[in-house]
């Protein structure tokens, strides 16, 4: 049975891939990617990608930009500044979704993002939830890990000093790929299920801080050893290198987490929604040897 489905921030990283995915899938269902920026999309469009433009920020035209899906991927915004900006650019989503007479609604949220984790993020995602709980709608939210891609821009400096600098104490993570995160949403999407779920989509496995820089040292040869910070030496030391403070302590938020255990989630989610096991952490960083040993920038 053929469905419409729709992905929203297609323009983005997760969001164009989850797209490519869906038409190397060669199904017949009728795909729709929604941006703020259409022509940013033209090669899709070239596809036979319907193109529509939508902004969370403008709820009457969202519900037009909407109508039509069977299934809707509401991809989190990237709308970080500590206001509540964010949670009403989801809550706009979400309410013109059922207005719009969406079906089922997946949405990427954040692992444990209870009241009481130390993640800065985690209460945009708390309540975008609370929301599709409160709607009429089936749903299935998928709580994505911390992306391994991350490493390529702070492991290369690590590899070129000798040094990982991180607050996360003995804690570990369970870290998936970008990459199974919009295989994972992918198959959600394409999925006929009904009803509410949840997911941690995961990769196979937690990894230390100190497990991470053994792992470089053997892919990369060169000697790393893992330096573990207080959270307040080492927002001091990421303003130092260049950080805007607000960055620094979000980015500290997440290893003051770990070292709390809030991270350390390891699922077999992704295999069981695409039949493909998530790739490793070492898998992924022997596959990126070569930026690994690059000059950091």
């Amino acid at each position: 049975m053929s469905q419409t489905l729709l992905v929203t921030g297609a323009s983005g990283q997760l969001g164009r891939r989850i797209v490519e995915l869906l038409l190397e899938a060669k199904g017949d269902d009728h795909i729709i990617a929604t941006t703020r920026s259409p022509e940013k999309l033209a090669d899709l469009a070239d596809q036979g990608v319907e193109i529509r433009q939508a902004d969370f920020e403008q709820p009457e035209a969202l519900v037009e930009a909407l109508t039509g899906a069977d299934r809707l991927l509401i991809i989190s915004t990237d709308a970080v500044d500590g206001t509540d900006r964010r949670i009403n650019q989801h809550r706009n989503a979400v309410n013109a979704a059922e207005e719009a007479g969406v079906k089922h609604v997946i949405y990427t949220s954040l692992v444990r993002t209870e009241p009481g984790t130390p993640i800065l993020l985690a209460p945009d995602h708390y309540e975008t939830e609370q929301v599709m709980a409160a709607s009429t709608m089936d749903w299935t939210v998928l709580r994505n890990n911390v992306y391994t891609d991350m490493f390529l821009f702070s492991l290369p400096h690590a590899v070129a000093t000798g040094q990982l600098f991180a607050a996360a104490g003995d804690g570990g993570v369970g870290y998936v790929t970008r990459e199974d995160c919009a295989r994972a949403a992918a198959a959600a999407l394409k999925a006929t299920t009904e009803g509410r779920t949840t997911l941690d989509i995961t990769g196979p496995e937690v990894v230390t801080y100190a497990e991470l820089a053994q792992i470089t040292s053997d892919i990369t040869g060169k000697p790393v050893t893992y330096i573990d910070l207080p959270p307040a030496e080492m927002v001091k030391g990421m303003v130092g290198a260049g950080f805007p403070e607000p960055v620094a302590e979000l980015l500290v938020s997440f290893q003051t987490a770990t070292a709390q255990g809030y991270l350390a989630v390891a699922t077999d989610a992704v295999a069981e929604l695409t039949g493909t096991p998530p790739q490793s952490v070492r898998e992924f960083l022997v596959a990126h040897k070569e930026a690994l040993l690059a000059s950091p920038s």
